[in-house]
């Protein structure tokens, strides 16, 4: 993320790092929570996300006036203190990671890591994403319960009540339910992101002038604006790649718990990742590993350029203040 002009200059701290990551996923995950609560209703749909009779969600705005009018604005941050969690455990392990195995490859053979520069932080991102997805994956289980549990017939009482009920009622494991599809998608998802991300503001945009940041000898060269533009970019073409993995993480997260969603419709049942994936071809089609594409990609590309660019500006920040 920050491209240093040379060997000597400061480079940033492990604890400095892990804390502009935990900064960046806490800011970018409070703005972005009402279109994740979307994407995660809309996936969890087994009927078509259409207007046909028996759809509960048709659209994006259908979906959005109707769970306002139903359950209430509030709603929209459902889940919200697991989904703080789970952001900023996952920025802090994933940048602090990320940025040890960056540093660690160049200064093993630092020819290597140029002539490589695209592959290495396309290995290190999937290393580092996966890392940190292990590590605060129940905090993701248990956000995806809150927000799928129907505000009017609640059923667990905020994120302690449903961790200790969850462990409780159907034991530890629960808590990594999903978790086989999660590291199948997050770790080329990562990868991708990073490496796109930096191609284009270390190679592309940084050739632009209105692109460059005016700056001392220890800051990053993209400004803010190139750095919005790659994260968009980077978010856009991971989240296309790798949605169908996301789909089936969601669908075997609500497994026990069917029962409590049936006012939003047709519920399925599965038994691991192969019948999830079976069940959902065979019921609902193809195109149904995509649904929550919309109010998801949305997401991608905000919560990508938001997330890489306040990073790099707090790492910004830290670096004049090192300097």
């Amino acid at each position: 993320m920050v491209q240093l002009e040379n060997d000597s200059e400061v480079k940033i701290t492990l604890f400095q790092s892990a804390f502009a990551g935990g900064a960046a996923g806490a800011v970018t995950r409070a703005l972005a929570q009402p279109l994740d609560v979307l994407k995660i209703r809309f996936q969890l749909q087994v009927e078509p996300i259409t207007d046909k009779q028996g759809s509960k969600y048709s659209s994006i705005l259908q979906a959005l006036g109707s769970i306002i009018r139903e359950e209430g604005v509030a709603t929209l941050w459902s889940g919200h203190i697991p989904a703080q969690l789970l952001s900023i455990s996952y920025g802090i392990l994933q940048f602090a990671t990320f940025e040890k195995l960056t540093d660690m490859c160049q200064s093993a053979d630092r020819q290597f890591y140029t002539n490589h520069k695209h592959w290495i932080n396309f290995c290190n991102g999937s290393i580092a994403a996966t890392v940190a997805t292990v590590a605060s994956f129940p905090f993701d289980t248990v956000r995806t319960r809150l927000i799928a549990e129907q505000k009017t017939n609640k059923v667990y009482n905020g994120f302690l009540n449903a961790l200790s009920v969850m462990i409780k009622t159907e034991g530890p494991v629960v808590l990594f339910k999903g978790l086989i599809p999660t590291l199948g998608q997050i770790a080329p998802h990562a990868g991708i992101q990073f490496a796109v991300y930096k191609l284009f503001t270390e190679h592309i945009l940084i050739h632009v002038e209105k692109f460059q940041r005016d700056s001392h000898q220890n800051a990053p060269k993209s400004s803010i604006w190139a750095n919005l533009i790659a994260g968009s970019f980077a978010g856009f073409t991971a989240k296309t790649v790798i949605y169908p993995f996301d789909v089936m993480k969601k669908r075997l997260q609500i497994q026990g718990f069917q029962q409590h969603r049936k006012s939003f419709g047709k519920q399925m049942y599965c038994n691991g990742l192969l019948h999830c994936i079976k069940l959902i071809i065979a019921e609902e089609g193809y195109l149904a590993l995509y649904k929550g594409y919309s109010p998801s990609v949305l997401k991608a590309v905000f919560v990508s350029a938001l997330h890489f660019s306040i990073y790099d500006e707090i790492k910004y920040f830290l670096l004049k203040i090192n300097y």
